[in-house]
């Protein structure tokens, strides 16, 4: 079998790529010039007969394929699933047994922004994943965000609609803070938890290594002797959960707007590979299909991993960047459907409409039914489908009877039973019932987990949500918009509405539903715990008479522990005449960095604007700042006092070094800040 590239396949990517040193035609045709076309002499007009010229127009005008409509923006890696055992009570999933290696590939991206947007907007992200098995493809296709602001798919084109930018300007890109987006969720108010997720820190990320992964519905799970489970799924980042600030995206949206995507691949390629645990939430599968009073259909309510606790039932490691963004993370195509034996769908009308929509929108955006055929979709479990023809069609099927039954070609392909490991469509009672456009009433109600999530935060992560509330509400233009959402904050918390209606100078309205009185749950908040510092990103700040030996001691010993230091410097110039300098003051802000180190030799620069400003952002950010030396006089300059929360003067680099993982563990040190 050959490439498209007109080698024989094998397993090397390098060996599938382009080959030769000539270039040719797409047919393999060796060419002797490209930049002049075939004219009627060296002044006469263009001849039709240019085959050259025509094939590399007219490929080049047909390049760009339609970006998706929502997670356009995204950035996508390799890696392997191994599973630790314990979920074959639950699921016959043969990538879930013990010891299985199953390879993925993992595509991370926001919704509303096009492909040209920024990494940092305030934004759902999507985390998809694409598990290989030996069963054939099964997608996990779900958020960083556990639940969705729709309970029906048939609402799903008005969410994005009233998202995206505003028909008639195509403003704003990549945002919610606008009128459309608060008019629909004021008043399609099941929207009200998915959105104040949104306002937490959830909503902006650290990065991809740093979030969570959810499926967002509720799975049937079915094991070997046919019992039924429903199920959760959960991915858990062995880096924690941790998020920017406000200021730090709009930062970065301006100085590096691809800061999401560059981290992902930074990290891969200096091997911090980014780490998750795979668990899943179990339930009985009752006809109700309700645990502690929570209905198991609505995609807009969680259960609490207090009375449901995550099963960790394997590991996930992306240790693979792609070769080419367009042929792999653009072109992957995942869908809800991809399923296999001993995973099955519920009830979910979201659900539902889901295993409609991603084959659909496929057909446009690959430019035909065949988009399985493309190499980052291909299974890797033989395919025999009996499907035939179309665009794209890169199979050689061979036979002459691509229908079923028949004898022509011996009767195959045939059908597969239980012990073949054949998909079971599990026979779920339908409860006889009539035709309507209804839902049940327990999806009635918008604002209990709203309020549960809310008193799950801590002080700090509090006020960032009335931060984030009134930033957005602040760009609405219309005040009748910005009163129903009041009302709506005012049905979660009276403190949530309070601190929103004073920023925006609008009275405080009572609710008008009983407010519900949840236990809160722990694990909703980002903050606690700590964890390993693998890829954080540390500047090390040197002057001009910094001493290399010093500064070298310190950036291999952070490189030991896995942490990835940045030489920061007025100029290019080596440092001590021999270690390179990564960034300069013209180049260098704070948002890059998970840290700061000022060295020994940098009280010279100490009134440097450049190097004050960096100081000041950090510590404003809650960021780690250690100094040894005279650089404790830059800390000083910068009106910063030493000691302080996360902040900290030593004798030597060897000190810094030893002090900073543990530092970055917390990721950063709130209490720095005393909170109203």
């Amino acid at each position: 079998m050959r490439t498209p590239t007109g080698v024989e396949a094998h397993d090397d990517q390098q060996v599938n790529a382009q080959q030769g040193e000539w270039l040719t035609t797409s047919g393999g045709v060796r060419l002797r010039e490209t930049d002049k076309s075939l004219k009627a002499g060296e002044r006469g007009p263009t001849l039709l007969q240019d085959h050259h010229l025509r094939e590399k127009i007219t490929h080049f005008d047909h390049e760009r394929i339609p970006e998706r409509v929502v997670h356009a923006r995204g950035a996508g890696a390799h890696g392997t699933f191994k599973a630790y055992g314990g979920a074959e009570t639950v699921t016959s999933a043969g990538f879930l047994a013990e010891g299985r290696e199953t390879p993925v590939f993992v595509r991370f991206s926001t919704v509303l922004g096009s492909r040209g947007s920024a990494d940092t907007a305030r934004d759902t992200r999507g985390f998809a994943t694409k598990f290989y098995t030996e069963e054939g493809n099964f997608d996990l296709v779900g958020n960083n965000i556990p639940v969705f602001f729709i309970q029906d798919g048939i609402k799903f084109p008005d969410v994005i609609h009233a998202g995206k930018p505003h028909p008639d300007r195509e403003i704003p890109q990549a945002q919610s803070a606008h009128d459309t987006f608060w008019d629909f969720v004021s008043l399609h108010t099941e929207a009200q938890h998915h959105t104040m997720w949104n306002m937490s820190d959830r909503g902006l990320p650290r990065s991809y290594r740093m979030m969570e992964g959810f499926g967002v519905h509720t799975f049937r799970l079915v094991n070997a002797a046919g019992e039924t489970s429903l199920a959760k799924f959960h991915w858990k980042p062995k880096l924690g959960v941790h998020g920017l600030l406000w200021e730090e995206s709009q930062m970065l949206g301006g100085f590096d707007p691809d800061f999401h995507r560059r981290d992902l691949a930074d990290a891969i390629e200096t091997g911090a590979y980014p780490e998750w645990e795979l668990g899943i939430q179990v339930f009985p599968d009752t006809p109700e299909q309700t645990y502690a009073g929570i209905d198991l259909l609505d995609p807009t309510k969680l259960v609490p991993e207090e009375i449901a606790p995550v099963q960790k039932i394997g590991r996930m490691v992306l240790d693979r960047n792609p070769s080419n963004y367009f042929a792999e993370t653009e072109q992957v195509a995942f869908h809800v459907g991809n399923l296999v034996p001993g995973v099955d769908v519920t009830d979910d009308a979201l659900m539902q409409a889901r295993l409609f929509s991603y084959v659909d929108t496929q057909l446009t955006r690959l430019g035909g039914p065949n988009f399985n055929q493309i190499p980052v979709n291909r299974p890797h479990a033989p395919v025999n489908d009996m499907l035939r023809d179309g665009f794209h069609q890169d199979a050689v099927h061979r036979g002459v009877a691509p229908y079923h039954p028949n004898s022509l070609d011996a009767g195959c392909p045939f059908m597969a039973g239980d012990p073949q490991g054949a998909f079971v469509d599990n026979p779920v009672r339908v409860p006889e019932t009539v035709k309507q456009r209804a839902q049940p009433a327990s999806f009635d109600d918008h604002f209990s987990q709203a309020r549960l999530f809310w008193l799950s935060m801590t002080p700090v992560e509090k006020q960032h949500i009335i931060a984030a509330y009134s930033f957005e509400l602040g760009k609405v233009y219309e005040p009748a918009i910005r009163e129903r959402q009041l009302q709506c904050l005012a049905n979660v918390d009276a403190d949530l509405c309070e601190g929103v209606a004073t920023s925006l100078g609008l009275p405080t309205p009572s609710p008008t539903v009983e407010l519900a009185d949840p236990e809160p749950s722990p694990a909703l908040s980002m903050l606690g715990g700590s964890y390993p510092p693998d890829g954080r990103v540390v500047g090390i700040v040197a002057g001009p008479e910094s001493t290399s030996d010093q500064v070298d001691g310190v950036r291999t010993a952070l490189s030991g522990a896995g942490i990835t230091p940045l030489l920061i410097a007025p100029t290019g110039a080596p440092v001590g005449g021999e270690l390179p300098v990564q960034r300069t003051f013209a180049t260098a802000r704070s948002v890059e960095y998970d840290a700061l180190v000022v060295a020994d030799g940098a009280g010279a620069i100490d009134s440097d604007p450049h190097l004050l400003l960096l100081i000041e952002e950090v510590f404003r950010h809650g960021k780690a700042l250690l100094a040894w030396g005279d650089g404790v006089e830059a800390v000083a300059t910068a009106g910063i006092a030493v000691p302080a929360p996360g902040v900290n003067a030593l004798e030597s680099g060897a000190e810094v070094a030893a002090e900073l993982p543990d530092l970055l563990a917390a990721h950063r040190s709130w209490e720095r800040f005393t909170l109203s």
